[in-house]
């Protein structure tokens, strides 16, 4: 499994592009349910949603055989690198922000390392010593999650999690 190493640095890369991929895509409301479509901090944890959820999924099924990879215990540890990944960035950007009065483009960039990195570290933890809870359960979840994140991006809270920082605006 040495590519286990690499992913944080992988899914660096990807979530990083995924930052641009709506501008780019010239603003595409399809584009813009699965990547940020502002500056909000909700929305750049759409930065590690797709990357996380498809690096787990192909790791499984082109690893499964060679590896005997349980399904179970993969796709919970898969559960815990997101939702840790999802939780460390707003958790690190208002810890760095509220504390230090400052906003930086550079610890935002790291943070974005930083939250994939624990959550991949916890991701794998969790698939080495947990019993795994039903990966049945675990997609659900993560379709759960797929449309949490359309339907705010639609129609997000008027709360300062949501609040693009540049215009003040909401969603798209």
């Amino acid at each position: 499994m040495k590519n286990k190493k690499l992913s944080p640095l992988i899914l660096f890369i990807i979530g990083s592009l995924m930052h641009f991929l709506y501008d780019l895509s010239g603003k595409n409301t399809i584009v813009g349910l699965i990547a940020p479509v502002n500056e909000s901090v909700w929305e750049h944890t759409k930065m590690v949603l797709l990357p996380v959820i498809c690096w787990w999924t192909f790791y499984y099924i082109i690893k499964r055989k060679q590896y005997k990879i349980n399904k179970n215990k993969w796709f919970t540890g898969a559960l815990v690198a997101l939702l840790t990944s999802i939780i460390s960035i707003p958790v690190l950007h208002y810890f760095y922000t509220q504390s230090f009065g400052v906003e930086l483009l550079v610890v935002d960039i790291i943070i974005l390392f930083l939250a994939l990195l624990f959550g991949q570290l916890l991701g794998l933890h969790f698939t080495k010593h947990s019993k795994g809870i039903n990966s049945n359960i675990v997609i659900l979840i993560f379709v759960a999650i797929i449309i949490t994140y359309i339907i705010f991006t639609l129609y997000p809270p008027r709360i300062p999690l949501f609040r693009d920082s540049m215009t003040g605006k909401y969603g798209i």
